[in-house]
């Protein structure tokens, strides 16, 4: 036995020289116990060509790198496996730790080669976090008694961290790639550490062009540090790109059966995988109408309407126009543009547009009517016009033009910058703090059966002022005087600076809520004239006030 040992071991260090690289050489020797009786036999563990992370029940532990405890019971037996530093012992070991029974799972052989053929049902090449590698006899590098090690990371489909014991050897944790030459023979899977899903997710939304899918999360055990990814599939095949929680399908997956793989991922756990139910196929999608379609122009025979089409999300490849007279297609009106005729007379207009794109139903969809058509227009023998002063509490007056037919009806609405002032509908109007600083106008509108509308918009020449009221009091002092001044604007706050002006002093103070208490220093001593001034704000105009005072010596 140690004949055999010292031949491998030569081997090695020949291979080594011959490769001009440093391998880490373990021996073992797998023990197994059959009937009561312990049989020994030697074996080495795998050269790595990549790195050993450590070495040593201690040095692991200072490193950070866990021994699950081994190193102080390995003295006892596992699965009947002989004690001590011993590949089979540990593994045993490891999967008793992880839940299993005391008692080995199969009969036969203990020894290491003998694991994968003895749990053949359950060993297979992929590798699992919790499972154990196992080497085959004589298997890249592996010597007579096989191998087995426990899996503690599966860094990639190509890479393994795992930890090991071994006879005449040592404890270590170790990386193998597939490509290093030492990769296990397979991967027995008797208590694998993985995330399982216990509730399947589901995809919510409906299956339609367009329309926004979600997938839930599904629950996990364990259910804590998780990373959860998702991949969307229609009829099995991956769309690209679609690797979020939602997914919107396109016309691309009209017609197709949805799913999506939610993954589970946890740092020291193989991730768990599994599909939702595939949907419905993908139905058609619907155009959602962002703004309907107007029609401008002016509904008088001979003149002609204008269709601005409807907008859609998504937006529409092409647009079909029909327009309708009192619910009556028009034939021949397909265009955005229809000239009034006088079959049209009295009845009102509207357009429909359709939207057309792939993977969508066509959405027509109807604009407000506008009409019924009219056969003239009022005229205007002279313009409308205002009267008044744009000021606060002056009165504004409209005075409506000559119009033919002269029994047209006439109607008023107030403008403040534009924007109907609610209420302010009849011929005259008073100004209030609410314009102050605005341009008022008015729309005079004339109307008459079988006749359009005419509109007139009447402005003022400027905006809206008001002339403050200042009030004054001033005290005299010892070579001072003091001076309060009130500035008011019914209903309206006041700002603004006020200079104040006592003999041949000059202070300038700014107003607060209106009013302003201002000290003038230096004053000669007698009566003093005060003049005050307001510099005005905004629409408020400037003012003055003065008064006197009687300054002391």
């Amino acid at each position: 036995m140690r004949t055999r040992r010292l031949l491998w071991r030569g081997g090695t260090a020949l291979l080594t020289s011959t490769l001009l690289v440093t391998l880490l050489v373990a021996g073992e020797v797998h023990r197994r116990a059959e009937g009561g009786a312990a049989v020994q036999s030697p074996d080495t563990a795998a050269a790595s060509s990549s790195s050993y992370l450590c070495t040593g029940y201690a040095g692991c532990r200072n490193a950070g790198y866990s021994d699950a405890g081994y190193g102080a019971v390995n003295s006892q037996m596992y699965w009947r496996m002989y004690s001590g530093h011993n590949c089979t012992n540990y593994a045993a070991f490891r999967m008793i730790q992880a839940g299993m029974s005391t008692d080995r799972p199969w009969d036969g052989s203990g020894m290491a080669y003998n694991w994968g053929h003895a749990m053949a049902s359950i060993t297979d090449g992929r590798p699992s976090v919790g499972a154990v590698a196992w080497w085959d006899r004589y298997s890249n590098g592996i010597g007579s008694s096989g191998h087995v090690a426990y899996v503690e990371r599966v860094v990639s489909a190509d890479e393994i961290i795992i930890s090991e014991d071994s006879w005449s050897g040592d404890f270590h944790w170790r990386s193998i790639t597939r490509d290093s030459g030492r990769w296990p023979s397979g991967f027995i899977h008797f208590v694998d550490k993985a995330v399982q899903n216990t509730v399947a997710p589901t995809v919510t939304g409906t299956p339609q062009v367009g329309v926004e899918l979600t997938a839930s999360r599904g629950t996990w055990t364990p259910n804590r540090d998780l990373t959860v990814t998702w991949q969307w599939y229609a009829d099995g095949a991956t769309i690209v790109g679609a690797t979020g929680q939602t997914f919107t399908p396109t016309a691309a997956e009209k017609g197709k059966a949805i799913t999506v793989t939610v993954t589970a991922k946890r740092s020291g756990y193989s991730a768990g995988s599994i599909t939702t139910a595939p949907t419905a196929p993908v139905a058609r999608g619907e155009f959602a109408v962002v703004a309907p379609p107007t029609v401008t122009g002016d509904p008088t025979v001979d003149e002609t309407l204008t269709a601005t089409p409807a907008t859609w999300s998504p937006a529409s490849s092409d647009v079909l126009y029909k327009w309708k007279a009192d619910g009556v297609t028009i034939d021949g009106a397909e265009g955005p543009t229809l000239t009034l005729t006088r079959a049209l007379l009295g009845k009102s207009i509207v357009v429909a547009t359709h939207a057309r794109a792939e993977g969508y139903k066509n959405s027509p969809v109807r604009s407000e009517p506008i009409g019924p058509v009219v056969i003239g227009q009022i005229a205007s023998s002279s313009p409308s016009t205002m009267t008044g002063r744009p000021r606060l509490g002056e009165v504004l007056t409209a005075v409506p033009g000559e119009v033919r037919p002269p029994d047209s009806t006439v109607a008023y609405q107030w403008l403040r910058d534009g924007a109907p002032v609610d209420g302010a509908t009849a011929e005259t109007y008073t100004l209030g703090a609410a314009d102050l600083g605005a341009t008022m106008s008015v729309q005079v509108t004339r109307a008459h059966r079988n006749f359009s509308d005419l509109v007139e918009t009447v402005a003022a020449d400027r905006p809206v002022t008001a002339k403050p009221t200042v009030t004054i009091s001033a005290a005299g002092r010892r070579h001072r005087a003091v001076v309060w001044v009130r500035v008011t604007v019914p209903e309206v706050a006041v700002t603004g600076d006020v200079t104040v002006k006592v003999g041949a002093r000059v202070v300038t103070a700014t107003l607060v809520d209106g009013r302003a208490k201002v000290l003038v220093p230096d004053v000669a001593a007698g009566e003093r004239r005060v003049r005050v001034r307001y510099a005005g704000s905004g629409p408020v105009r400037p003012a003055r006030a003065s008064t006197t005072t009687t300054v002391l010596g």
